[in-house]
């Protein structure tokens, strides 16, 4: 320990015996300077390569260096733009190369599309029900007498008379009149196959849809003698299709068909009322086939190719941009990273992004070793924010290019979630420097615009300008709220004043505005949401405690707190007046007061295994020491730090508690049972010389290491301020008359012997610090020991009570009576 709480010092360490040649031999002090001198510069080359705190570092170091300098590389390398976005730059090709003309080949390939004749299937069931019902008319008219007998359906499907009966009459019995109708009706059929009757859907595809004047007609391919005969697919014009929903179009064509194939009167009455007696169509439209042919036809299309010279634009800002554009620009990319550098460009820009992220890292690897050596001081701290900081940059990286549109939501919260993580773990001078470094690295390698980064280090400045004292998971629930408002406010701003919207529309500018904001306040609540729900698993991983389980933890009903209420009363008391001493004292020099309240708390419940051997819950009665040797009596004093880790174990305290248990005696001495010890061994018989007593009390006096706590030394300010509390809070009870001054001496020979016996060596406390210390537990103990106002009735007895005073503190001046035992070491009766 030294002023500064970092150079070397030099103490003095003193050893005390006592030798007795006659009865008024003198006690002798030998009294030894240690002083601890500077090490060479090869011995302290030679202790730090020996450290292996180095080695993790270095390769903490070097990990870092080649994950983030390739994920920056890899980064750098692809297209960062989506369809859609408004550019904020003008982008020309770095390189020349041919390419294929997209949006030329795509018009070329819609024209053919568009040129394609559209396919009509033919509805051969309605085809051939119309000729079968032609063909068979004769034949069925001939079977009865007279019109009367037909049946009512076919009269009026066909629309019988009596002079048509009497026709289709003859044509029955006359072979050659039947001949002639079967060929008048085929060519009907063979009319009928080429002009196609279509609802009214149909029609309009037919005569609206596509360039090509003309529609295919395609027919069922019949199967004779177990083979399939082709039937060729027929082109007419589209003007030939008849729509059957337009009653005069269809009428009108119907009877030039019928005429046209040869029908003449009565008997094309009876064909012409057929054909419009509840028409059906013929032809359907065949929309699979149509789309197989026209994706046959665009396939057919040759690519338009083009020369891309150097230096040609490829997109302006304030375009929206559009998909040929982008094509263009991933192509010119490929082109310039296969083509476009030479291999010793390649290498010296591989160089320099590897160079840029080793100095970043040895900014970051700097900044921990000399502020914070939590991390710094343990392998495992090290390889934890190793792994989270790479962790933070490659998801940054990865969720930005997966959809660029999303680049806030995929940037700003990886990035201020690790904010919110180390603040948490550490401090919010931490979190600030190094997500502030990490933000710059993925800004490089992103290649974002100024106004991104600014938006990041506004996040990672509010979300740890909220995290100065969390104590209750509310804080992050407020946190995050604030957050998301900050990061959706300075996103509007920032697109409002940084984004070119001239040739943007008013909805494109709109959703170019609000799209970010809601990104960014979307990973506002992210972050708070993520953190919450991790944050048991960063105390474990960290191994930190953080103010939400300390809070916990120093609730009354706690398991362990209220066991050691039970079983020892006094021991709580007394844990509950050396919170109270050690938290003002923690505050006085910015240590963490909830820890030290909370530690103070936990530090004793190892003397709930045999609480009456402790002097503060014995109420009268023989003291169970008296029956015990010093040694056994020590086994038990010090048995209870012991006792305590393990029972902190077994509960689940963190190991911050943990420490407090089994460092806050340090390795002190146990004052008491050694004078007890040494009081023992040198009772002698008179009659015995002064030389047999002198060599046996050199033989039989206890060892002073054998009567010291096991340890460790306090490793904290927070637990060191324990320490001294604890003893302060012990002996001040001992006092006859606890004035100010008095206490005041007392806490400063405290605090001197301890610091004189090398307690405080292992914790970063300064003598200022210490001063400080001092000071508030001298004030906080003396509120604590105020003297009280008498008051009396009348007044004689208040100068009776006065009298009285006087003589007491008189008594009290004379004999005063001081103790520095703890609470640990039973004290005389009259203490």
């Amino acid at each position: 320990m030294s002023k500064d709480g970092n150079k070397p010092s030099t103490k003095p360490a003193t050893r005390t015996g006592s030798k007795t040649g006659t009865k008024s031999t003198a006690k002798t002090t030998r009294r030894t300077v240690v002083r601890i001198e500077s090490k060479s510069l090869k011995q302290q080359l030679a202790d730090l390569i020996a450290n292996p705190t180095l080695f993790w570092g270095v390769l903490a170091y070097l990990l870092f260096v080649l994950v983030v300098g390739s994920t920056m590389i890899w980064t750098r390398g692809q297209t960062k733009i989506a369809v859609g976005q408004i550019m904020r730059e003008t982008r020309t090709s770095r390189v020349e190369f041919n390419t294929e003309d997209v949006q030329q080949t795509q018009m070329r390939q819609e024209a053919a599309r568009l040129n394609v004749p559209r396919v009509y299937s033919a509805d051969m069931p309605a085809l051939e029900e119309t000729v079968a019902d032609l063909m068979n008319l004769p034949k069925t008219l001939a079977g009865v007498g007279s019109l009367d007998e037909v049946s009512r359906d076919i009269r009026v499907r066909f629309g019988l008379s009596e002079e048509s009966f009497i026709a289709f009459g003859l044509i029955a019995n006359d072979e050659a009149r039947l001949e002639r109708w079967g060929k008048v009706v085929d060519s009907l059929n063979t009319i009928l196959r080429r002009r196609p009757l279509l609802n009214r859907q149909s029609w309009q595809n037919a005569t609206q849809e596509g360039l090509n004047t003309q529609i295919e007609l395609r027919y069922p391919n019949p199967v004779i003698n177990e083979s399939v005969q082709q039937v060729p697919h027929q082109l007419i014009s589209r003007d030939d299709v008849i729509n059957i929903d337009k009653p005069d179009q269809l009428a009108a064509e119907i009877a030039r068909l019928v005429r046209i194939a040869g029908f003449v009167s009565p008997s094309a009455d009876v064909v012409r009322n057929r054909l419009l007696k509840e028409p059906r169509p013929t032809f359907a439209f065949d929309d699979g086939a149509t789309a197989q042919e026209m994706d046959a036809a665009s396939d057919r299309i040759q690519p338009v190719r083009r020369t891309i010279t150097i230096g040609q634009r490829i997109y302006s800002r304030g375009d929206v941009l559009e998909q040929p554009a982008y094509a263009l620009a991933v192509r010119e990319n490929q082109e310039y990273k296969s083509n476009g550098v030479s291999l010793i460009r390649k290498s010296m820009r591989v160089i320099a992004n590897f160079g840029m992220v080793a100095a970043f890292g040895l900014l970051l690897g700097g900044y921990i070793t000399r502020y914070c050596p939590k991390i710094a001081s343990k392998p495992a701290r090290i390889g934890w924010m190793s792994g989270l900081v790479i962790t933070a940059i490659i998801s940054a990286c990865m969720l930005s290019l997966i959809d660029p549109r999303m680049i806030w939501l995929g940037s700003i919260t990886p990035i201020v979630l690790i904010a919110v993580l180390i603040t948490i773990a550490y401090d919010q001078r931490t979190g600030l420097a190094i997500t502030g470094v990490v933000a710059l690295i993925v800004a490089m390698s992103l290649q974002v615009h100024p106004g991104l980064l600014s938006i990041i280090l506004i996040g990672i400045a509010a979300a740890v300008a909220q995290l100065g004292d969390l104590r209750e998971r509310r804080t992050l629930i407020r946190m995050s709220f604030v957050l998301a408002f900050a990061l959706a406010i300075s996103s509007v701003m920032d697109q409002l004043i940084n984004l070119p919207t001239i040739g943007a529309s008013g909805a494109a500018f709109y959703s170019a505005v609000l799209g970010p904001a809601a990104q960014s306040f979307i990973a506002g609540l992210l972050v708070g949401g993520i953190a919450l729900f991790i944050l048991p698993f960063i105390e474990r991983m960290f191994d930190i405690t953080t103010g939400m389980t300390l809070i916990e933890l120093r609730d009354p009903k706690q398991p362990i707190l209220r066991e050691l209420q039970q079983r020892a009363p006094g021991t709580y008391n007394h844990s509950l007046n050396v919170a109270s001493i050690a938290e003002s004292a923690a505050e006085s020099i910015n240590a963490d007061t909830l820890l030290t309240y909370v530690g103070c708390l936990y530090h004793d419940i190892g003397k709930m295994n045999k609480p009456m051997y402790f002097i503060e819950n014995q109420s009268g009665g023989p003291n169970k020491h008296d029956k015990l040797t010093p040694a056994m009596s020590l086994l038990v004093i010090v048995g209870h730090v012991k006792d305590g880790v393990e029972m902190a174990r077994e509960h689940g305290l963190p190991k911050s508690l943990r420490h407090f248990i089994e460092a806050h005696h340090g390795t002190t001495l146990v004052e008491y049972f050694y004078r007890r010890a040494r009081e023992q061994a040198s009772q002698v018989d008179e009659s015995r010389s002064a030389e047999q007593i002198l060599q046996e009390a050199a033989d039989q006096l206890p060892d002073e290491v054998d009567y010291r706590y096991p340890g460790p030394k306090p490793q904290t300010k927070e637990v060191a301020i324990t320490m001294l509390a604890d003893a302060v809070e012990s002996a001040t009870r001992s006092l006859t008359d606890p004035t100010p001054a008095r206490i005041d001496a007392l806490v400063r020979s405290l605090a001197n012997k301890r610091l004189m016996d090398g307690q405080f060596d292992e914790c970063d406390l300064t003598f200022r610090e210490l001063s400080t210390i001092c000071e508030s537990i001298s004030k906080t103990v003396a509120s604590i020991y105020h003297g009280r106002i008498r008051y009396s009735s009348d007044e004689d007895d208040t100068q009776k009570t006065e009298s009285k005073t006087e003589s007491k503190e008189d008594s009290k001046t004379k004999k005063p009576e001081q103790s520095d035992n703890d609470s640990d070491t039973p004290p005389a009766r009259s203490a």
